[in-house]
């Protein structure tokens, strides 16, 4: 490929080309008006649930100027004269607040068409966040989607699919939602956020609960609640955190042997050099039951009180 050319953003390839096809052809296809009341909404979701001012602010603008892009839905085979929603449902959410009918695309698309189709919408004129791709790609390889699909629908290679599905699966879904779309909090950010959640075992959505999240005026605020907030819950806890106990070092006999005693939050470990000592340590080595043993009956006898 030569430096003058581009990498295609979506590949030519399988299912794809024949969704490629389906939408360069949409000029030349009519558009049929649909009852709102036969498409239903179910299936994947590839955008964060949409706010109520957002559906009356299109709805107006619909009422003012009609409906400008068409939604693209595909019939049920098993229900002959409903469609289900391919894309455009937050078109389809203002039509019905409207009781206006739907301009729709029809196409007979497979499931795996119309996730690409989907993707391919979304991405190309939605612009869609880090996380609602995130959440898309997991949702996908949660209801089975193959993973060459799942590529292909959000325009992604194998790294990015893979942290993708990492954050989505880590932060936990309802945090995410009370977020929101975050358009401006990239994936470094959410990563990081994931990284702790894993590291330090943090307890997002109880921080999430403890917040006055109202407040905030967009969601990029909100997570910036969030992330401080779970920044100074970890400050808190190293804080609270006892210094770990010095390394006791113990000199036996003339003082050419010595042990390290090491304390921690789980463990006490007891460590003899075996380049000092050879015989001794091998000894140590045999014995370490008998006298462990020994040991413990004398502690447990100094418990007992006369």
């Amino acid at each position: 490929m030569s430096s003058g050319e581009q990498k295609p953003r979506f590949p030519n390839t399988g299912a794809m080309s024949g969704v490629k096809s389906t939408l360069k052809d949409v000029a030349s296809n009519a558009v049929r008006e649909i009852s709102v009341d036969v498409i239903e909404e179910n299936g994947p979701k590839d955008r964060l649930s949409f706010t109520d001012a957002d559906v009356l602010a299109l709805a107006a603008s619909i009422k003012a100027h009609g409906q400008q892009v068409p939604i693209m839905v595909r019939p049920l085979a098993d229900r002959p004269g409903h469609y289900r929603i391919v894309y455009g449902r937050r078109r389809l959410r203002a039509l019905r607040s409207l009781g206006l009918p739907a301009k729709a695309l029809v196409r007979s698309l497979s499931d795996e068409e119309a996730i690409l189709a989907q993707g391919q919408e979304n991405t190309q004129r939605l612009d869609p966040s880090f996380i609602e791709k995130a959440l898309f790609a997991a949702e996908l390889a949660t209801s089975g989607y193959e993973q060459a699909i799942i590529l292909d629908a959000l325009a992604v290679d194998k790294p990015m699919l893979s942290r993708m599905t990492k954050v989505a699966r880590s932060i936990p879904q309802s945090v995410i939602e009370r977020i929101g779309s975050a358009h401006g909090i990239g994936r470094r950010r959410w990563e990081e956020l994931a990284d702790q959640m894993r590291t330090h075992d943090v307890d997002l959505e109880q921080i999430a609960h403890t917040l006055d999240l109202d407040t905030a005026k967009t969601s990029d605020d909100r997570f910036g609640l969030i992330s401080d907030a779970v920044a100074q819950s970890l400050t808190a806890k190293a804080a609270a955190k006892p210094a770990p106990s010095p390394t006791l070092t113990i000199k036996l006999g003339d003082g050419t042997v010595s042990a390290e005693i090491k304390e921690t939050a789980r463990a006490l470990t007891f460590k003899l050099s075996k380049s000092e000592a050879p015989e001794f340590a091998q000894w140590m080595r045999n014995n370490a039951e008998a006298e462990l043993t020994r040991l413990y009956e004398a502690w447990q006898s100094a418990q007992t009180p006369d």
